[in-house]
């Protein structure tokens, strides 16, 4: 090879090295955060609520995409979004320990829920637990419509199932393979029961005539975490705007944006990233 065209041919790698290198390692738009989280978050306003104050105080723009938590996490895992947001812990610390997440945030909780028709044909007021309450569910065969889609009230109603010593099956278990309001609305037109969290639950009860037939014990426990998805794996992904939305969401601030939260009066989220009851 000639030296001349060599040496512009070396000049040229040189140039275009970091050109490649920059456009590796930059996010699309560095202002636009993707952020995958549980349809609750979405479906009971929290994010509407407080996310325009983030938006306002740093200049990012969050968007938003609401699936179940199983996809929200696959998202993460994929490199599609930029941090998750989620209510699904042991799949959340699976989802770190793998490489995909740098760190998972408590955030906060609320709790799940048994719904059912008001004549509750199972008899399931009363019960001590969840899985006792599961279990005279499948002892009426008593219809039941489970989300059926990985998401974090599926992944919590099979361990319930698991833990009543239950394999669901048969036509009274119906798989909706939706989101939660979807769940609800359908098992308030079939009367059937149905897990739910609260969150979504309080948004949407003046609509459905389900009622609250079991709550409040610990197997019930519904905690959220956040974790930014991991740049050693996906250098193009918007971490430093991921990790701002974390650091703003687990701040005085937005915990008390969270807490403030409330529908019809009724606070649906409490707010745990430095209290005890973080897990």
């Amino acid at each position: 090879m000639k030296p001349l065209l060599t040496a512009a041919l070396l000049s040229l790698t040189l140039l275009s090295t970091p050109l490649l290198l920059a456009k590796e390692t930059t996010p699309a738009d560095p202002k636009v955060i993707k952020m995958a989280t549980t349809t609750s978050t979405e479906n009971s306003g929290l994010l509407q609520d407080i996310l325009p104050t983030f938006e306002t105080k740093t200049g990012y723009s969050v968007q938003v995409i609401a699936v179940g938590s199983g996809k929200a996490l696959k998202m993460g895992e994929d490199g599609d979004v930029d941090v998750v947001l989620s209510h699904a812990p042991a799949a959340e610390k699976e989802f770190v320990a793998k490489g995909f997440g740098d760190q998972r945030y408590p955030v906060m909780y609320n709790d799940f829920i048994v719904l059912g028709p008001e004549a509750d044909p199972a008899a399931l007021k009363g019960s001590t637990t969840a899985p006792e309450a599961f279990g005279k569910i499948a002892s009426k065969a008593a219809l039941f419509i489970s989300r059926g889609d990985d998401s974090g009230t599926h992944k919590k109603e099979l361990t319930l199932w698991e833990t009543a010593k239950l394999k669901p099956a048969g036509d009274w278990y119906r798989e909706a393979g939706d989101g939660m309001e979807k769940v609800i609305q359908m098992a308030g037109e079939l009367s059937a029961y149905t897990l739910a969290d609260r969150g979504t639950w309080l948004s949407v009860a003046d609509k459905s005539p389900l009622k609250v037939l079991h709550e409040g014990d610990k197997d019930l426990f519904n905690p959220y975490g956040i974790m930014a998805v991991s740049q050693t794996r996906y250098p193009d992904i918007n971490h430093a705007g991921a990790q701002a939305l974390i650091d703003w969401m687990v701040s005085a601030e937005g915990q008390q944006a969270i807490g403030e939260f409330k529908v019809n009066g009724t606070v649906l989220f409490t707010p745990n990233a430095n209290t005890s009851t973080a897990h």
